[in-house]
C-alpha cells in the first residue's frame, strides 16, 4: 500500500506544482468551444476522486469475488485516445476560484487516505471488483491505480491549456 500512496502523493504533487503559477483568470479560461478550462479539469478531478471513494468504500463492504479479470488501465495514459466523463464526473460550467479547488481536492485526497489506512489487510483490494463505468468489474486495486493514473493524463492536460 505504500507504493500506492507513493503513486498518489506524487501524481498529486505534479498536478499542484502546475497550479502554483496560475491565477484565476488562467484558470477558468476556455481556449476552444466545448473544451474544459483548468478550473473544469481540476472539478472534474475531485468530483472523480470522490466517485472512486465512494466505490471502494460500497466494494469494501461486499463479499470478495474471488478471481477477479485485471484490467489494461494503463490505457488511460494514452493522450491520443479522448474519452468522454460519464455524466455523474462531469464538471460545472464555472467560474472556480483556485484556492476553493485546491481545498476540495485536499479534502477528498485525506478522506481516500483515511480509508487506505483504515483497512487492516490491504489484499482485500485485489478479491474485490466493484463496476467501472469503462473497464466493466474491477479490481479495487485497480480503481486506486487509475485514479492516479487518471490525476496524471489530466495534469498533462493542464499543461497543454496553460
Amino acid at each position: 500500500m505504500d507504493e500506492v500512496k507513493a503513486h498518489l502523493a506524487a501524481a498529486r504533487g505534479r498536478l499542484l506544482h502546475e497550479l502554483s503559477s496560475l491565477n484565476d483568470e488562467v484558470f477558468n479560461r476556455i481556449i476552444e468551444p466545448d473544451k474544459w478550462s483548468i478550473a473544469q479539469v481540476c472539478h472534474h478531478l475531485w468530483l472523480t476522486e470522490t466517485l472512486f471513494i465512494k466505490a471502494i468504500r460500497f466494494g469494501i463492504k461486499r463479499k470478495p469475488l474471488l478471481q477477479t479479470e485485471r484490467k489494461n488501465v494503463e490505457i488511460v495514459l494514452d493522450m491520443a485516445t479522448k474519452y468522454e466523463a460519464p455524466e455523474v464526473a462531469r464538471p460545472d460550467s464555472g467560474p472556480f476560484q483556485l484556492p476553493q479547488i485546491l481545498e476540495q481536492l485536499h479534502k477528498s485526497r485525506m478522506k481516500l487516505i483515511e480509508l487506505l489506512d483504515g483497512i487492516e489487510d490491504p489484499s482485500i483490494f485485489k478479491e474485490i471488483a466493484v463496476n467501472h463505468p469503462r473497464f466493466g468489474d474491477l479490481p479495487l486495486d485497480q480503481w486506486i491505480e487509475l485514479l492516479y493514473m487518471h490525476e496524471q493524463r489530466h495534469t498533462e492536460q493542464i499543461i497543454s491549456l496553460k
